[in-house]
Parts: C-alpha cells; structure tokens; sequence
C-alpha cells in the first residue's frame, strides 16, 4: 500500500535537508512543492507531499516518519 506525508518548514536549507532525508529513505516526491507566506512569523513556508509503498496496512496510529 501506499502511504503519504506533507514535509513543511520554513523556506530555508533545513526544508531541503528534511526533504533529502526523506528521499533517502525511500520516499518519492508526489507533485510539486509549495510556499507560502507565514504573516503570523514573517518567514515563508516550504511544503512538499511524498509518497512510499509499505507492506503493512495503513492504520491511524502508524509513525509516518519512522517508515
């Protein structure tokens, strides 16, 4: 099955740090990558959706990040 996280953080080195971290464990980039304006604290925000295929079945409780 196939699983999907979000991966947000503000538009610095650190969003493409967490991005690659995902990508090296497996993750597949799933569309492309968004920004906004954060006014609440002056920064923008980086956004990217990726996907994984894991055998075990999708249940509400499952750690997204440790797959």
């Amino acid at each position: 099955m196939k699983i999907y996280r979000f991966l947000t953080e503000d538009d610095t080195s650190a969003f493409c740090h967490k991005v690659s971290e995902a990508l090296s464990k497996g993750w597949e980039l799933y569309g492309d990558p968004q920004y906004a304006f954060d006014q609440a604290n002056g920064v923008m925000r980086a956004g990217q959706a990726v996907t994984k295929d894991v055998s075990e079945p999708y249940h509400k409780d499952m750690k997204l990040g440790a797959q």
